[in-house]
């Protein structure tokens, strides 16, 4: 989507590489501390409940395509569980971690396959962020199947899991896309 919006004003290569890379440096922080801020309010059952750390990375691969956004779906645990590893409680946990790394990365490269269309229709954001979601959770669910047998997780557990998330997932079904639709409508309002 931005990008559409930076080629049309004729952005040169290195503005456009600078201000997509500040966007994903915001989102990173945001997708570290929302769940952070979340926990504080809500104790450790309110991250698995808001799941706060999709919605950044959503609004990434919305906005900033596949590549950067898979950058941001990748990034973001891995930035938080190093910015909390000196706590003794890091999140997400070490087992978990190349799990959500691959869920969030493939959160954010569907989403990221919308982006170019969602710049000429905002509301396929909200196609992108169900199938976002789907896709994601379900390689979740899959690969902990895969590798039940070495995890301290199952699949049971997951899917329990998943269901206490299903408030996160339809807030971020709806919050995701209307925030990308305003965003949408100013940046193409300025070129008016």
């Amino acid at each position: 989507m931005l990008e559409n919006v930076l080629v049309q004003k004729n952005v040169k290569l290195k503005t456009k590489i600078t201000i997509k890379s500040l966007i994903t440096v915001g989102l990173i922080a945001l997708a570290v501390g929302l769940p952070q801020l979340v926990h504080l309010v809500a104790g450790a059952q309110g991250g698995m409940t808001w799941l706060p750390m999709y919605l950044p990375v959503l609004i990434g691969g919305c906005l900033l395509g596949t590549l950067w956004g898979l950058g941001i779906g990748i990034a973001s645990p891995v930035v938080s569980f190093l910015v909390t590893l000196s706590s003794g409680s890091p999140m997400p946990a070490l087992e978990r971690l190349p799990f959500m790394i691959i869920e969030l990365a493939i959160f954010a490269l569907v989403a990221g396959l919308f982006s170019k269309k969602i710049s000429e229709n905002g509301w396929l954001a909200f196609p992108a962020v169900l199938l976002a979601q789907v896709a994601g959770r379900m390689t979740f669910i899959t690969l902990v199947a895969i590798f039940q047998n070495l995890l301290s997780f199952n699949v049971a557990t997951v899917w329990t899991q998943i269901q206490t998330g299903l408030i996160g997932l339809v807030l971020q079904a709806v919050l995701v896309p209307l925030v990308i639709m305003l965003l949408n409508h100013l940046l193409n309002r300025k070129k008016q």
